[in-house]
């Protein structure tokens, strides 16, 4: 259970870790806030992977007593799958409160921080560089361009600026190297350093000046930084308590009620459905007698996986106010629930029953049909066709190869 919880997060954050590797660099931020965002994703794959953990660490569990004929034992001495099911079900409640801590106070204080740095990141507050080879432009006034750095970015080499004001003046600076310094007096303003240039200064009215210098400190303003948003502007970054508050608030606007609502009842079915995963791992991990197909473990993926997205979109259509939020979000567990009860029913309590025995007879009738066209295929490569004779006599004896 542990390793496919490790496994399934791991692999939902490989795949967002490549598209934030992506960002960053284009936005020109530091690598170490790629990690710092995936810390903050993983409350919100965690809603998904835990389900997913333990649905398969128990159907795992009951297949390989199947399989080696063990469950037969225990039912035989009169241990239903009912009695069996109360350690995973120990299992599950201790999950299920984790889930719900999670999903309820974690995953929304979580979400708010990944936002804020995605913000930062893109405002520039995190540090975003300048691109060299490339004129950078700083407050509509200042166009720079550094044609290479070494040390790490602290030493630039080929620097050209050019400064213009409000009155029509205008600054062409080039030098061979530079660096950036801070600015103790001043937060707001940084110092460049420049070694070795010469300085152009034009004017509206009168000729250009040219002054040569061997060091020369530029003083930048920094732009100004806006701040994030306050928390609660999207509901999932608020707590359960604050969605109970807003939600059925009479103080609340009408799409803060219905947004809420939906959110609401998201997070409730999410840890609610763990309840039914037992059931469902013990109808699907139960495979047909003398066989050890796996047709169930890929099914109770797919049932997990399209119910999560299921839910995501009846939040997203409630949130809107398309359908009520009680009836999107519940009318899918409702059904999922009779349908676990069913198929729990025909394992637990009809002798010889099976969850999936249509879906099982199907692939079984595709696997032997492959089988035998794989094997065709073989045979044709080992044999030469001219030697391949196929003849039926009276008796019926069946086709055979000389």
């Amino acid at each position: 259970m542990i390793g496919v919880f490790v496994l399934a997060a791991s692999l939902l954050l490989l795949e967002k870790m490549l598209r934030l590797f992506d960002f960053v660099s284009v936005e020109g931020g530091p690598i170490s806030v790629v990690f710092e965002m995936l810390v903050n994703l993983v409350p919100e794959y965690a809603g998904l992977a835990i389900p997913l953990g333990l649905m398969l660490g128990i159907l795992f569990a009951f297949r390989k007593l199947a399989i080696s004929s063990e469950l037969d034992v225990m039912k035989a001495v009169g241990w239903s799958y009912t009695r069996l099911l109360r350690v995973p079900f120990l299992i599950t409640l201790a999950l299920v409160a984790l889930n719900f801590a999670i999903v309820g106070f974690i995953q929304p204080q979580a979400r708010f921080a990944y936002e804020e740095m995605e913000f930062e990141l893109r405002s520039g507050a995190l540090g975003a560089s300048i691109k060299v080879g490339e004129f950078n432009t700083i407050e509509d006034k200042m166009a720079l361009r550094i044609e290479g750095s070494q040390d790490d970015g602290r030493q630039l080499m080929g620097v050209f600026a050019r400064i213009a004001d409000n009155d029509g003046q205008v600054l062409s600076i080039s030098a061979r190297e530079g660096r950036f310094l801070a600015n103790r007096e001043d937060r707001n303003t940084i110092i460049l350093r420049l070694v070795d240039g010469v300085i152009v200064h034009n004017v509206a009215k009168g000729s250009p000046r040219v002054l040569s210098f061997s060091q020369h400190d530029l003083p930048i303003d920094l732009p100004a930084l806006e701040q994030f948003r306050d928390r609660g502007e999207d509901e999932r970054e608020y707590k359960l308590p604050e969605l109970l508050e807003v939600g059925w608030s009479p103080e609340s606007t009408a799409d803060e009620r219905i947004g809420s609502q939906a959110n609401f009842n998201y997070r409730m079915v999410e840890v609610v459905m763990m309840l039914m995963l037992p059931f469902l791992s013990v109808a699907l991990g139960v495979p047909p007698k003398r066989s050890t197909s796996a047709l169930g473990v890929f099914l109770s993926i797919v049932i997990v996986v399209a119910y999560h997205k299921i839910n995501q979109y009846g939040s997203e259509v409630a949130e809107i106010g398309r359908i009520d939020p009680f009836l999107a979000l519940w009318g899918p567990f409702a059904v999922l629930f009779v349908l676990i009860a069913y198929m729990y029913y025909q394992v637990a309590f009809v002798p010889g029953g099976q969850a999936i025995g249509f879906l099982e007879s199907a692939y079984a009738k595709v696997a032997r049909r492959l089988k035998k066209l794989v094997g065709r295929d073989k045979l044709r490569g080992l044999v030469p066709d001219q030697d391949i004779h196929m003849q039926d006599d009276d008796e019926g004896t069946p086709p055979h190869v000389a």
